[in-house]
């Protein structure tokens, strides 16, 4: 699966602080760790960016393309400044994100067409996300046919679900899993991507790992291309490697309705199975899931 690091975020206080000082150094830190752990690309989340729309998209990219040869995800609602970070891009960028809003599918469609970007589309509308699985096929079929009219490929789109958090909507989060498994049936040579974490937003910190983790495999396995996702996680890292194996069948078997008795499991490997269960929906959602 194609890595996306999320780091990069205007949200993030030392982010934001950094970039109202112009100052270089934890743009850079975080730049080089996230290519050295392993992503293949590099989210620049500029936020709303009313301030500086132009200018500080660009200081942003140019000061990760020093010490980060990765491609870049500019994610920004501004068409001003999505234009500005797309422009300062040395590699092929993938313009983060366009929807099936209105104001996306007048402004955003076209810059992915005029600088021969890949595009990320989301399901969502001008009435927000959809409820359920059957209204975000309608929805995302509806934006790819217009995408496709401008001349984007389907080999050049990225189909975002979006994922609320496991602990505000827990059905949502099974329904956008077999959202997944559908995609390359309804649109064929689309690719995806999902905000991972946002399925543990709102969960206690030393929990939001595990439900990372097991969402990416259990993504993946219905076919998820790609995830925006922290790649600072070296477990997260290892798992998308194939580098822990029986973690990974645990977590297929759960997805059968096989897993085996915990018992006869690590307590790690009992975490997964019990996360996996949250994740499902077939246990109920609550900070404690891994105590019971």
């Amino acid at each position: 699966m194609v890595l996306i690091g999320e780091s990069i975020h205007i949200i993030a206080q030392e982010v934001n602080d950094a970039v109202k000082e112009r100052n270089p150094k934890v743009i850079l830190d975080l730049a080089k760790a996230q290519a050295q752990a392993g992503a293949d690309y590099i989210d620049v989340n500029l936020g709303p960016a009313k301030r500086d729309p132009e200018e500080m998209p660009k200081w942003l990219a140019e000061t990760i393309q020093q010490v980060a040869d990765l491609p870049l995800s500019i994610d920004t609602l501004n068409p001003v400044a999505m234009e500005a970070g797309l422009k300062a891009c040395k590699k092929r960028p993938l313009l983060n994100s366009a929807s099936g809003r209105t104001d996306s599918k007048e402004l955003m469609l076209p810059l992915a067409k005029k600088y021969n970007t890949d595009v990320v589309i989301s399901v969502l509308t001008d009435k927000g996300c959809p409820p359920d699985v059957d209204s975000r096929i309608e929805s995302i079929m509806d934006t790819v046919a217009i995408a496709n009219e401008m001349g984007i490929p389907n080999e050049d789109i990225w189909v975002d679900p979006i994922i609320l958090p496991v602990s505000a909507d827990q059905k949502q989060v099974w329904e956008a899993v077999e959202f997944i498994g559908m995609l390359q049936d309804l649109l064929p040579g689309v690719k995806s991507t999902i905000g991972l974490s946002n399925v543990s937003n709102g969960t206690p910190e030393e929990l939001r790992g595990i439900l990372n983790r097991t969402y990416m495999v259990m993504l993946g396995r219905r076919g998820l291309y790609s995830a925006i996702a922290d790649v600072l996680d070296e477990e997260l890292v290892k798992l998308n490697k194939g580098e822990l194996p029986k973690i990974v069948d645990l977590i297929y078997k759960t997805m059968d309705g096989e897993a085996p008795d915990l018992g006869s499991l690590t307590k790690k490997e009992q975490d997964y199975v019990k996360t996996a269960k949250v994740l499902m929906g077939e246990t109920l959602y609550s900070h404690a899931w891994l105590e019971s």
